[in-house]
């Protein structure tokens, strides 16, 4: 029985047939040449193979030009070789050699690139047996049944059943060396079997899964049975192909020796696309969407299709997307804008260069595009759904001649496309477009449902993007709409304020702050935090600062005004606790507050709060403290009290109100924040917007979480040369000399030209206390730069009320003289007692 033979020409002999195993029985062939050039063209390793092929042992040829071996003009064919290597992993040719002794060999080239652990880059060569002797027949091939040609016609069946097989199958000898290779192994590493004869599978495509095919090889040929892998080696430099199943069979003598393997490898291309295309949409899911920005959505979508779908891929926004119900099945009549938003291919350049963005204009993003009217993706758009296209389709063809973006982008050797709309929610938004040139299949029903999933989880975050962007500038107008746009004129107070919205997708929150000017000269400080966020946190925020100002001018104590703003949010929660049960919709409960009054007169402050922060004060020695206010309950838990805390404030104290956003700092605790805003208050500067800014500094090393508000005021003082006060009987006698205390004092601070109303004012304010009120009475005048102020006192809470005389009433007109006369007026109510009192404006004289 004759063996296989393991060599090329060489011929089987009967001796052979004697039992043992093969690999005793069979000559050791040559080894292959191997060498290793770097990129300078430099040798760096020699094989013994090498040195048998060639003569040249590796002293003479390591560290030489690799150009010295060949048997051409060095220049010529070196120059040759690299134009043709450049950029490729893998290269092969007929090189003519010269050996030691002078002798011109010309000999097939395998190349494959190889990169080392550092930056160099360098070739592995070998060079298979190649060509067959006359006479004699291909190895691995028995006789009779040689490659072309025998007498015997199943011989020829059998020949060309294996060239012709529908599969990929390659012989490998005793030594693991390639003697035969069918059409598809062909096909599949883009060799021939004649620059492939004679290597080893690692030799021909170097990748760790040739040496596990190898391995698993040796074990077939020691007895080990046939074996399986999951896996093919692909082309050199693309590595495994997950798409094949590769067998791995033992070829016997007829005594049952192993004499060869015999690699049999199918493609399962539908399984293997199926989990393909899961485990990309299983992918999309994390990858797509992971910002708010539509761009950065956009493109991460053209990322996960490249080149897991398609070759290139271009997704481009409308400049107006389009909002209705279900999409009309015409074609618009008019040619739609849209902007390139992302770009992505495979290749640097090339025909598809433009869809890259590194040639020409037409892929680059931020490109304006404009669609014909009956092109695809205009038909797409309007109807709603993708649809598939190779180069022969009519509409393509027509939309290429018609639009040159089209054209550069497509190139001439893209032969699929596919356009699919970007649709979420009922809005169009835009359009994805896909397409191949490398992949030789096209795209087929599968790859559409795949890329409209893809498409689809873009849209959806983009419009979701698009929304919560439209909402946050909705609910920041709304917030900057209701936050004071200026600050009022008051003499009390130097007041610099601070607002940051957060900087998370919660939205913007309901903190406010308030300047409310008081009558006496006195001012009101309101800090709040509305829980929540988005449009209805503001909008309650905007009811709760109206409410305050509607209290404050009622001038109510800070203890009785959170009292009634406490009511009011319990009122607000039983009105909508009935349409909505989520807690942004809670009518405000929870919310928390801090109302302070200060007066420059007596510099008194009087505070309460409610669960707000307690404020900082700082006096003017630079002594930082919390004021001691009880926290009260927040607001709209009802039934709990609430206290008032007075201090006295030197003048040019400091005065800090903030909400809790300033103090919930990722990167440090509470104490450490309180301990850096103590500092930054305590620090002497010039001006309250530096005072400001410091404290934001400090306690802030990236955008808030959380909404903050910052107040700060500095404390002034009215002196008793600014206020006069009188205490009068309850005798009507005593109106007149109310009247000249009070002109006598105008001419004093020389504001003659006021003495009039003032006189009307004094004469009616005072009538009314003796009147209607109870001793004791008190005439109190208060100047300010722009202001008088006329305060009438006395122990009654009767309040006295506008109305509208008759003709024939003797009373009546008093108190609506002074409403005209005066800036405005009002009464204010003590523990005991009322004062009223009325404003008039200086003139600038």
């Amino acid at each position: 029985m004759e063996r296989l033979p393991t060599h090329p020409g060489e011929r089987p002999h009967e001796s052979d047939a004697s039992p043992g195993p093969a690999r005793t029985a069979t000559p050791t062939p040559p080894p292959p040449a191997t060498a290793a050039v770097d990129a300078r063209g430099i040798v760096t390793e020699w094989s013994e193979g090498a040195r048998q092929l060639l003569g040249y042992p590796p002293s003479e040829v390591v560290g030489q030009p690799a150009a010295r071996l060949l048997a051409d003009d060095a220049g010529t064919a070196g120059a040759a070789a690299l134009r043709d290597a450049a950029g490729r992993e893998r290269w092969s040719g007929t090189v003519a050699l010269r050996h030691r002794d002078g002798r011109r060999l010309r000999r097939e080239l395998l190349a494959h690139r190889r990169t080392a652990d550092g930056p160099v880059t360098e070739w592995l060569v070998v060079s298979a047996v190649t060509g067959t002797p006359e006479g004699q027949t291909p190895a691995g091939t028995p006789e009779g049944e040689a490659a072309g040609g025998g007498t015997s016609g199943s011989g020829r069946l059998g020949e060309w059943a294996f060239r012709q097989a529908p599969c990929v199958m390659a012989v490998f000898d005793a030594d693991l060396r390639l003697v035969r290779a069918n059409a598809g192994m062909e096909q599949v590493l883009s060799l021939t079997e004649d620059q492939m004869r004679g290597l080893r599978l690692p030799e021909i495509v170097p990748h760790p899964v040739s040496d596990e095919t190898e391995a698993k090889m040796r074990r077939v040929l020691e007895g080990g049975g046939p074996q399986q892998l999951r896996a093919g080696a692909g082309p050199a430099g693309t590595g495994a192909n997950d798409g094949w199943s590769t067998s791995l069979v033992p070829l016997e003598d007829p005594a049952g020796h192993v004499r060869a393997v015999c690699l049999a490898a199918h493609q399962r291309l539908q399984e293997h696309l199926a989990r393909q295309r899961m485990l990309l949409l299983s992918e999309a899911s994390a990858r797509i969407g992971t910002t708010a920005d539509s761009g950065r959505t956009a493109q991460e979508l053209a990322d996960i299709a490249v080149p897991g779908l398609a070759d290139f891929a271009a997704v481009d926004l409308l400049d107006a997307p389009r909002h209705g119900g279900a999409p009309s099945p015409a074609a618009p009549a008019r040619p739609l804008a849209a902007t390139r938003t992302a770009v992505r291919s495979v290749l640097d350049d090339g025909p598809t260069a433009s869809a890259a963005g590194t040639a020409g204009t037409a892929g680059t993003a931020g490109t304006k595009t404009l669609y014909p009217a009956l092109s695809p993706v205009a038909r797409c758009l309007a109807q709603g759904h993708g649809a598939l296209y190779d180069a022969a389709d009519p509409d393509l063809l027509r939309w290429v001649r018609q639009d040159p973006g089209a054209a550069r982008l497509l190139g001439s050797t893209t032969h699929s496309v596919m356009v699919v709309p970007m649709r979420a929610h009922g809005a169009t938004l835009g359009v994805a477009l896909f397409g191949r040139h490398r992949h030789a299949e096209p795209f087929e029903a599968d790859d559409l449902w795949l890329a409209e999933e893809l498409t689809a989880k873009a849209a959806v975050s983009i419009h979701t993007a698009r929304r919560d962007s439209r909402e946050h500038t909705s609910t920041m107008t709304l917030q900057r709409s209701l936050l004071p746009q200026t600050l009022p004129d008051q003499g009390a107070l130097d007041i610099a304020t601070r607002y940051l919205p957060a900087g998370t997708r919660a939205g913007v929150g309901g903190d406010w702050f308030d300047v409310i000017p008081l009558s006496g000269a006195r001012v009101a400080l309101v800090v709040g935090d509305v829980v929540g966020h988005g449009i209805r946190a503001s909008a309650t925020m905007g009811r709760l600062r109206t409410a305050v100002r509607t209290l404050a001018d009622v001038d109510l104590p800070p203890d009785e005004l959170l009292t009634h703003l406490d009511d009011l949010v319990l009122h607000l929660s039983a009105d909508e606790s009935g349409t909505d049960d989520t807690a942004e919709s809670a009518g405000g409960i929870g919310t928390t507050c801090l109302y302070a009054v200060y007066d420059p007169v007596s510099r008194r402050c009087a505070l309460a709060r409610a669960g707000h922060p307690p404020p900082a004060a700082v006096t003017p020695d630079g002594a930082v403290r919390f004021l001691d206010v009880p926290a009260g309950p927040p607001l709209g838990l009802g039934g709990l009290p609430f206290e008032t805390f007075e201090t006295e404030l030197p003048e040019g104290s400091l005065l800090a109100l903030y909400t809790d956003g300033l103090l919930a700092a990722r990167d440090h605790d509470i104490d450490e924040a309180l301990d850096k805003m103590f500092a930054a208050l305590a620090r002497p500067a010039k001006t309250l917007d530096t005072v400001c800014d410091r404290v934001l500094t400090a306690m802030l090393t990236h955008r808030p979480d959380d909404d903050i508000a910052l107040l700060v005021a500095r404390t002034r003082a009215l002196h008793a040369d600014r206020v006069a006060a009188w205490d009068l009987a309850s005798d009507p006698a005593v109106v007149a000399r109310a009247r000249k205390h009070a002109t006598e004092q105008l001419t004093a601070w020389g504001l003659d030209d006021a003495a009039f109303i003032t006189e009307l004012t004094v004469s009616e304010l005072v009538t009314n206390a003796i009147r209607y009120g109870r001793p004791p009475i008190q005439l109190r005048l208060i100047h300010e730069d722009s202001t008088l102020t006329c305060e009438v006192f006395d122990s009654s809470s009767t309040a006295p009320h506008m109305r509208r005389a008759r003709t024939f009433d003797e009373g009546g007109r008093g108190l609506l003289l002074v409403g005209q006369l005066a800036r405005r007026w009002g009464t204010r109510h003590a523990l005991t007692g009322k004062t009223v009192w009325a404003e008039q404006s200086l003139s600038p004289g």
